[in-house]
């Protein structure tokens, strides 16, 4: 039964939009497809008949996925199902007609296996703070007593009169730190203070007291105040609402109550800590992330930086710029977003669409944009191809690449008019995309956001996208690896099917791909910049004095820059399509000094005979007198230990230092000096 052909169902909703289903049977290679005109109603039992033969479905209404779920539970049925919306995105538009492969594409994607992701439980024992500026925060406390523990926390000094009776503790502070998550908050109190308990009028506080430290599983911030937390919507466990306005505040409490228990939170990111780039010995090379990151989940450590998932927030955007892919995106993994890509553009253009349109959207925002533009407007453009993504900033340039690879003309990515995390990064892979493409024959505005909170003109900017030149044929590989794998794979497709394709394009600082510039007369060749390497872009040879450079290894993440002592090291960023199959480039050679005891090869020789020529002639304790002592500096280090050992030489055997000369001795001497010239 596991090999049995998919089975699709789709349904005209009542007539309201066209359907050729054999033309989608057609594209849709290996799919059995049925259409109906009502299947959620008066045609459910061909739903039944599919589900009973327990073969994987596809049906193309996501309207009543709740209703078809209930009833394969009640038949026990084991069908794999899996929803796909081609009314709203095709067949609720002015270009219906035109719409039969496009619909062909959004059905055969969406049977592109979704791969699992790991969770994070977050757990909340329901213990909340209310912070607050007046007898509001109380009154809101009262409200959820008797569903959380529950303490109140009032900023300012407003008179708020004694409760009759103490039902949860009231106290007096602000906050001027916090951390954590939900179910694990951290808040850092100045000011702070306990009301005493025989306050009459109003309440009277004891002594304040700075520093104060405070826990809780929920906040629900009613102050007034600035947020506590950067992208403070994107904080579990943060509640906040405008204390002027009640409704949003009864919002906020009824959001609270439901705040207990242990929830399970994507894993947004795996990381791998060996790959990073972050940092070697101490001295920083790549932050990428760390600038990007709106929560501040990410932090330095050590060598690496960490990421907290009870923080990370999803928006996806260190994953798409880390260079090494030691940071990358789970849901889904770039390898799975690429196969989506693949199915969706392919079937397509064989089922003869032309131009296609790639638009990346989330279902908070896109999805409601595309819903009244299909309820209330034209719809979409039947070669705009919608692709749903957790957050579109996840996004990143392997991604781009294989849509063009595929075939497609365009590339846009759907955003809020006023967004709700800085999207810098995709700012900033965008910036990288542009060219990229202009400099393989991709001309025009290929790349680009559509930046509103408006159905019509999300319509009319896609449709306002001129014919533009694809590639020279679709490829159709097959993306498989790591982030970095794939992105190696669908440069180089891209390469192949361009139009003008060319061998070296110049990117913008911060690309990750590129060389470097060495000045080879300043190198010494002390490999420094070999050790500080993390991917091994630059490498030595165990047999002589030499440096070697791979540049498909190249991240550009500076540290061999940081790390040069003789600053000779320059970062030069491009994308060199040779790269993938170049040998190690040998950056510097020289020939090793031998042992003038062993002849054994050791060192560097020019860099041995510049310390023995500065050392020559010079008054220095540890040669002075001693040409021996002088050829230790021309021996290996077995040989060296030897003669210094039979030398007896001392290395702490310096001559006694002169004794420190303080202010005071200057002002002495020149009061001697002046009393001398006085008498």
């Amino acid at each position: 039964m596991a090999d049995s052909p998919r089975k699709v169902l789709i349904c005209s909703c009542e007539d309201t939009m066209p359907l050729d289903a054999a033309a989608i049977g057609r594209a849709c290679a290996g799919a059995e497809v049925s259409s109906g005109r009502h299947l959620c109603r008066a045609e459910l039992e061909r739903f039944r008949s599919a589900a009973a033969t327990g073969a994987p479905m596809t049906v193309a209404c996501t309207q009543e996925a709740a209703l078809f779920d209930e009833v394969a539970r009640d038949m026990n049925a084991t069908s794999a199902l899996t929803y796909v919306n081609i009314r709203e995105t095709a067949g609720w538009s002015a270009d219906a007609q035109a719409a039969t492969a496009k619909m062909a594409a959004l059905i055969a994607a969406a049977g592109e296996p979704a791969p699992d992701f790991p969770l994070v439980p977050l757990t909340s024992e329901g213990v909340i703070l209310i912070y607050g500026r007046d007898a509001q925060a109380i009154e809101t406390a009262a409200l959820l007593k008797d569903h959380l523990d529950v303490t109140v926390l009032l900023r300012g000094g407003s008179d708020i009169a004694p409760p009759k009776i103490t039902s949860f503790p009231i106290a007096r502070g602000t906050i001027r730190g916090a951390k954590g998550h939900l179910g694990a908050f951290e808040l850092t109190v100045d000011d702070f203070a306990l009301p005493a308990a025989a306050s009459r009028g109003f309440l009277a506080y004891a002594q304040p007291t700075n520093g104060a430290v405070s826990k809780c599983d929920i906040i629900l911030d009613i102050s007034g105040g600035a947020p506590l937390f950067p992208a403070a919507d994107l904080r579990d466990g943060y509640l906040r609402a405008d204390p002027g306005d009640p409704a949003a505040v009864l919002r906020e409490v009824l959001n609270a109550r439901d705040l207990v228990g242990t929830f399970d939170k994507p894993r947004y990111i795996t990381f791998d800590a060996d790959l990073c780039a972050h940092s070697r010995s101490k001295i920083v090379g790549c932050r990428r992330c760390l600038d990007l990151c709106p929560t501040g989940a990410i932090t330095p450590a050590g060598n690496h930086v960490s990421i907290d998932p009870a923080i990370c927030a999803g928006c996806g955007q260190c994953a798409a710029a880390c260079p090494t892919g030691a940071a990358a995106y789970a849901l889904p993994p770039a390898d799975s977003l690429m196969r989506k890509l693949r199915t969706l553009l392919l079937t397509y253009q064989q089922a003869g669409g032309e131009q296609p349109v790639i638009f990346f959207h989330d279902e908070d925002h896109g999805g409601a944009l595309i819903e009244a533009l299909a309820r209330h407007g034209d719809g979409l453009p039947a070669n705009a191809l919608p692709v749903l993504v957790n957050e579109v900033t996840q996004v990143g340039l392997e991604a781009i690449a294989a849509a063009f690879a595929y075939g497609g003309v365009a590339v846009r990515f759907l955003l809020r008019g006023q967004p709700r995390h800085d999207i810098s990064g995709l700012q900033k892979t965008i910036a990288l995309a542009q060219p990229i493409l202009a400099g393989l024959g991709f001309a025009g505005e290929r790349v680009a956001t559509i930046e509103t909170d408006d159905p019509s003109m999300l319509g009319d900017q896609l449709r306002a996208i001129d014919a533009l030149t694809p590639g020279q044929r679709p490829a159709s590989f097959a993306a498989q690896g790591t982030k970095r794998e794939v992105m190696r794979l669908a440069l180089r497709e891209l390469h192949a099917v361009a139009p003008a394709p060319t061998d070296v394009v110049g990117l913008p600082a911060g690309a990750p791909f590129g060389t470097i510039e060495v000045n080879v007369e300043g190198c010494t060749l002390c490999l420094s910049c070999v050790s500080a390497c993390p991917t091994g872009a630059l490498s030595d040879d165990p047999e002589k004095p030499m440096l070697r450079f791979t540049e498909d290894a190249c991240v550009q993440c500076g540290l061999c820059k940081a790390t040069c002592p003789e600053r000779v090291i320059t970062l030069k960023p491009q994308l060199d399509f040779r790269a993938a199959t170049a040998m190690a480039r040998v950056i510097k050679e020289e020939e090793p000094y031998h042992c003038v005891r062993c002849d054994k090869p050791f060192g560097v020789k020019s860099s041995v005979e510049r310390v023995v020529a500065k050392l020559e002639g010079q008054q220095h304790w540890m040669y002075r007198n001693s040409k021996t002592r002088l050829d230790v500096i021309k021996m290996c280090a077995d040989c060296r230990v030897t003669v210094m050992a039979a030398e007896q030489f001392d290395p702490f055997g310096a001559p006694a230092r002169p004794p420190v000369r303080t202010s005071e001795d200057y002002f002495r001497e020149r009061a001697e000096t002046d009393a001398k010239g006085e008498s």
